[in-house]
């Protein structure tokens, strides 16, 4: 690892973690967090979640599995680039979807709408708790034990009703304080990888052509470049030679802007990072660019009747789980019953959040088909 910036967070100035630890030595802090991450089993289950496309429509579609490795590609080089500490922003990375529920978006969306009455639902609060309470491997405490700067990394957003009973990590959005600087760059990691790699999924579903993306300017822009260097190319190399410019111009302008930002701002520590407003940016050019691109996706791709199709058939699985498991939570198997006594309702949206696509859809089999074995 490259020396550390003044401003960067550092392992051995952690504010800890809520169970106390030995040493990880030889490993630092964020190493163990990334670790821990890794070998988690929300983390495998990634690979069937969807990201757009459901695991079952094609193989070579992104999960959010290979979404959050692509995310912590972009952001540790982002990292060592400004001098941060590549572990911790690879940790963020790789934990920021781990509470997102099967069928994307949709998902969430439904669990909010039935979890109305009973405290709502978020996938970044649902990722902290992921790693705070849901996962089950030690002996010794729930959870995984994260650092403090790790869990508060995770949480992107959060509103002041939910961040006044988070204690430690919710104090900042009462405050209105920023998170570390290897959370804020991997939040826009995140948001280049997945605008850029839906363009070349929503490519190679042919939902989106090539044609309609001519009318975006950073597509445009790109596409041209790579048309006029490789005439003869052809269609897949020139839709990955233009997605990959694309990226490579969002990521240089987001360094040149945040080290400006840091330039202007001059902290000197990570104290200083915190009282500052954003620091991590693009520049207001590259800004309306990247929206532009967003506002596409969003008309185009995600409101394609065949997604909103998709969508439709998601939420009713979904609600239907909902419904069978809060009228009788000992549907769901024996390790979710405790919790259920305790909080039914959260221990259900726990349960549902957790799955992956197929098995949603295998246990809403096992509930409504007759023929089907439990």
């Amino acid at each position: 690892m490259s020396e550390l910036a003044p401003y960067a967070a550092r392992s051995a100035e952690s504010q800890g973690r809520r169970h106390p630890e030995p040493p990880a030595a030889p490993r630092s802090e964020f190493q163990r967090d990334r670790d821990r991450i890794v070998h988690s089993t929300a983390f495998r289950r990634l690979e069937y979640k969807t990201q757009v496309f459901i695991n079952h429509e094609g193989d070579l579609f992104r999960t959010r599995l290979t979404h959050s490795l692509e995310v912590a590609q972009i952001g540790r080089t982002l990292a060592r680039m400004l001098g941060l500490d590549e572990d911790l922003t690879e940790t963020l990375a790789l934990a920021h979807d781990l509470g997102h529920t099967p069928f994307g978006h949709v998902g969430q969306d439904v669990l909010n709408a039935c979890m109305k009455e009973h405290g709502g639902f978020e996938h970044n609060l649902q990722s902290l708790r992921v790693v705070d309470e849901l996962e089950q491997k030690y002996a010794e405490f729930e959870g995984l034990n994260l650092t403090f700067e790790a869990r508060e990394g995770i949480l992107k957003h959060c509103s002041l009703k939910n961040a006044e009973k988070l204690g430690d990590v919710g104090l900042r959005f009462i405050e209105g304080r920023q998170p570390s600087l290897e959370a804020q760059i991997t939040n826009l990691a995140d948001e280049i990888a997945y605008n850029n790699h839906d363009v070349d999924d929503g490519l190679r579903s042919g939902l989106i052509t090539v044609a309609q993306l001519e009318q975006v300017e950073i597509f445009a822009r790109h596409l041209d470049t790579v048309r006029n260097l490789y005439p003869d190319l052809n269609d897949r190399r020139l839709i990955h030679e233009t997605v990959r410019r694309m990226i490579n111009t969002l990521v240089v302008d987001m360094l040149e802007q945040t080290r400006a930002n840091i330039a202007e701002h001059r902290p000197e520590n990570l104290d200083d990072v915190r009282r500052c407003p954003p620091l991590a940016a693009f520049s207001e050019r590259i800004l309306a660019q990247h929206r532009e691109l967003k506002r596409f996706l969003f008309q185009n791709l995600y409101r394609h009747y065949k997604v909103v199709r998709m969508s439709e058939k998601a939420q009713r699985l979904l609600r239907d789980l909902f419904t069978a498991f809060s009228a009788e939570p000992r549907l769901m198997p024996p390790e979710h019953h405790a919790r259920a006594d305790q909080d039914p309702y959260r221990a259900v949206c726990d349960y549902i959040a957790g799955m992956t696509d197929r098995y949603a859809i295998r246990e809403h089999r096992r509930i409504y088909d007759i023929e089907e074995l439990a």
